[in-house]
């Protein structure tokens, strides 16, 4: 396994009115994360939030493109960014104890924090397609260009780890630093991650390794 430091290249925060950070999802021009009874809209140039939706936001976050898709509690809640309304509901797996959320392959990707699980499952039931196992905490989670990366926060130790998504293996693993902790995961589809700060109120941008051109 190849373990690095992570490279922190911004962080975002704290924001007024806004204690944790939770959840975070990326639309191609906003970071969208989880802030308890709300989901909010960072725009990562400026570093100020442009609008929110009033919506319970406890845990993990994803965007299929056209829809936002939020964990509030044990439900998973479809949203239309535009009215900010909730177009239906779905129950999450692991009934309160989910963590993050991703959106690939034209499923949900929940994280089961305790459980050291990430579930697929079906975006229209809630229904389990298949389950990888962990070895660690699973806060955020992620699929950025064919991997599946996952964030995890235990006993102090901070990663962002990228795993065999067949076999759960650890391939990956960026350290953070001492005090700086991990809720929810996404990537930009280019050279960072956004990464959700839990308690701390902020948003941190890491640099992602770059990949050999074949």
């Amino acid at each position: 396994m190849n373990k690095s430091p992570a490279n922190i290249i911004r962080e975002y925060g704290p924001f007024p009115g806004i204690d944790k950070v939770a959840g975070v999802t990326y639309d191609g021009q906003h970071v969208w994360f989880a802030a308890g009874d709300k989901l909010a809209a960072l725009d990562p140039e400026s570093g100020t939030i442009g609008r929110s939706i009033e919506v319970p936001a406890h845990a993990g976050t994803a965007f299929d493109g056209q829809h936002l898709f939020q964990i509030a509690e044990s439900r998973i809640q479809k949203i239309d960014p535009k009215t900010g309304r909730v177009l239906s509901t779905i129950p999450a797996p692991g009934a309160g104890g989910d963590s993050g959320l991703a959106w690939a392959e034209g499923t949900l990707w929940v994280g089961q924090h305790r459980d050291r699980k990430i579930h697929q499952i079906d975006p229209e039931t809630g229904a389990i397609l298949r389950t990888i196992e962990s070895n660690r905490f699973v806060t955020g989670v992620t699929w950025t260009d064919g991997e599946l990366w996952h964030g995890t926060w235990e006993n102090e130790e901070v990663e962002l780890r990228r795993i065999d998504p067949h076999t759960g293996a650890v391939l990956e693993s960026l350290a953070l630093p001492p005090g700086v902790g991990v809720s929810g995961l996404e990537a930009d589809g280019g050279d960072r991650f956004y990464c959700g700060g839990g308690n701390s109120g902020k948003v941190r941008a890491v640099r992602r390794p770059k990949r050999l051109t074949k």
